[in-house]
């Protein structure tokens, strides 16, 4: 249902009324007495929906004089004289939908629709159809038709250039080909064989926002039946028409902080959509929460920081538990067998700063297991209990069964890669995947850290990995075939500062901060582990400044696509880690790539900088 939302007095004041006989500026009268509502463009706000698609017979002006109550409308029959509202609504018609062709608006053109066992699909072949590709995280395409025989003929086939981004962070959505992709606010549905825009969903920034919300990052769209999902730089999940983008709800889901924020990409698990936060550094409390994908109504709600009296509470005294941390800023996978949703927290709140916060600080830094029907934990593992250097495990929680065991691996921003029993989350495994790591000498036989005693000092502390972590949100991949897991790691220190502070809205919650070290370098590499035996088998060095901030993915025609540290979309073999294809997109890299297939020939994209770069064979 459309939300429409009451205009305040004043702003219908000030059109004030005007003689019949003068002209009236229906701009001006929109934007006093709409805009707060519908934008300034009248393509929806924040409290109400996008107005310039509506049916040519709609009778708007009747709608604007006598409101719809039932819907939040008021009527401005009191407030404004037919000449402005008739002045208003010629405006509003006078606005061209946003790019979409007749066609496409009435959905004639539109194959694409995804049914719950369309995601179950494993591994993902022609569609690409969920930003890890499919439930397990695995980032590994079944597609051949690029392969290591091939892959050197490999020619970029067409380039898409949002204008309202510098940095794009999304991994596209194909579906019968048709690829989605966001840019900030924005959802662009283009032709997946040719790049040609079909519709375009548009929404202004937030301002006010602060810290990575502040960047209005948006990695990606989640799909279901005739709907498309994204969640906004503000914490709002927004349902859209897959036929032409149309808005047909917005549920605002993190309120009470204006700290809260949201930078992921939405889970799709049956009939629900499940989301998170952002804002672990700035004092909130973190949670995960489901949504009707029908109504948009709110099915459940775990909060990752424990309540006074429940579990974990002893290290949040007083009501520091309501910005205590543990944010879902980056999407879980899925275990549908057993019906297990996993999903990695960010780091406590203040990130610097113990004291304000004793204890294990549950259940930051951890993985959590949870019934998607009713939002219960099943267990949790924490990976870095009193977390003093900004180790989110937000990291993909990969599902991968090998050796008879059904297991959850994830590369953790802490420096070593964990192996769990996904069953029970029973630990299996831990082994440093980098040689800078000071913070801890080994992880224990019950999955602890052990630790150095290192920690943030007023004067400076040197600790490894830096603050970015031995390796970040990125993508890892596996290949069932190699039974490798590949993922970016990055060699590096930082000074970690300490000062206490006090909590405050509107700014970040760090208890001070960290500084590159002198002399020091940052160092990327692609690496490549045995997940059976947790060992190393092959290491591949990434030249260049150790900036890029790009994933990895994996596929049946025995390659590894990531972006590099120098700017290139790059190919290797799977199995020896043999570089065999580059090419320069002349943008650093901050997004993972994906696979897909029309028509029966494959394709390869990722975001570079401000372009979505798509590659095939000639």
């Amino acid at each position: 249902m459309m939300h429409w939302c009451a205009v305040p007095l004043l702003a219908v004041l000030a059109v004030g009324s005007v003689p019949a006989q003068e002209a009236v500026d229906g701009r001006a009268i929109f934007n006093a007495s709409c805009s707060s509502c519908h934008g300034l463009d009248a393509r929806g706000g924040e409290h109400g929906p996008n107005i310039t698609q509506l049916d040519a017979k709609l009778d708007l002006a009747a709608i604007v004089k006598n409101g719809i109550a039932a819907r939040g409308m008021p009527a401005f029959v009191d407030s404004l004289q037919d000449q402005q509202i008739q002045a208003a609504v010629q405006f509003v018609r006078s606005l061209a939908p946003v790019t979409v062709p007749a066609i496409i608006r009435h959905g004639v053109d539109v194959a694409a629709n995804v049914k719950p066992a369309d995601l179950l699909t494993v591994p993902v072949g022609a569609n690409w159809v969920s930003y890890n590709g499919d439930y397990t995280g695995r980032r590994y395409s079944s597609l051949t038709r690029i392969n290591t025989a091939n892959v050197n003929q490999l020619r970029p086939q067409w380039v898409f250039h949002p204008a309202n981004s510098t940095l794009l962070e999304c991994t596209p959505v194909v579906i019968d080909g048709i690829m989605f992709v966001t840019s900030a606010n924005d959802v662009f549905a283009l032709d997946a064989k040719t790049g040609k825009q079909r519709w375009h969903y548009q929404r202004p920034v937030t301002e006010g926002l602060i810290d990575d919300a502040s960047a209005h990052h948006n990695r990606g769209v989640a799909v279901l039946a005739d709907r498309v999902y994204i969640e906004t730089d503000n914490a709002h999940l927004v349902s859209l028409d897959i036929r032409d983008g149309s808005q047909i709800w917005d549920a605002a889901y993190a309120t009470g902080n204006k700290n809260y924020g949201a930078t992921s990409v939405p889970l799709i698990v049956k009939d629900m959509v499940i989301v998170g936060t952002s804002g672990g550094d700035d004092g909130v409390r973190g949670f995960i929460a489901a949504f009707d994908a029908a109504t948009g109504s709110e099915r459940w709600r775990f909060w990752t920081i424990p309540g006074p009296k429940e579990l974990g509470a002893e290290s949040w005294p007083g009501e520091s538990y309501l910005r205590g941390g543990a944010t879902t800023w980056m999407p879980g996978t899925y275990d549908a067998e057993s019906n297990t949703i996993y999903w990695g927290t960010s780091n406590p709140a203040p990130d610097f700063d113990g004291d304000p916060r004793p204890g294990d600080d549950l259940y930051t830094d951890s993985v959590l297991a949870l019934d998607p029907d009713n939002g219960a934990m099943k267990w949790y593992f924490q990976f870095t209990p009193h977390d003093l250097f900004d180790y989110d495990a937000v990291e993909t929680p990969v599902l991968i069964d090998r050796a008879g065991r059904k297991m959850l691996v994830q590369a953790n921003r802490n420096g070593f890669l964990y192996i769990l029993d996904r069953t029970n989350g029973q630990f299996l495994k831990a082994v440093p995947f980098v040689k800078k790591l000071t913070w801890a000498s080994s992880i224990d036989a019950a999955g602890r850290p052990v630790r150095t005693g290192l920690q943030p000092t007023k004067e400076g502390t040197v600790v490894c990995p830096d603050m970015t972590g031995a390796t970040n949100w990125f993508s890892p991949t596996y290949n069932p075939d190699t039974g490798l897991f590949y993922f970016i790691a990055l060699e590096s220190c930082h000074t970690y500062f300490l000062e206490p502070q006090a909590f405050a809205e509107g700014r970040g919650y760090y208890a001070t901060g960290v500084k590159p070290v002198p002399g020091g370098t940052r160092e990327k590499k692609l690496v490549a582990y045995d997940v059976t035996t947790g060992t190393l088998r092959w290491s591949y060095a990434l030249l260049g400044d150790g900036e890029s901030w790009a994933g990895a993915m994996s596929t049946a025609g025995g390659l590894v696509l990531f972006g590099n540290d120098s700017q290139e979309f790059e190919a290797v073999d799977a199995r020896s880690g043999q570089s065999l294809w580059k090419f320069n997109v002349g943008q650093t890299l901050h997004a993972s790539p994906m696979s897909y297939s029309v028509d029966g020939k494959q394709y390869v994209a990722i975001a570079a900088g401000s372009d979505l770069f798509t590659f095939g064979l000639p």
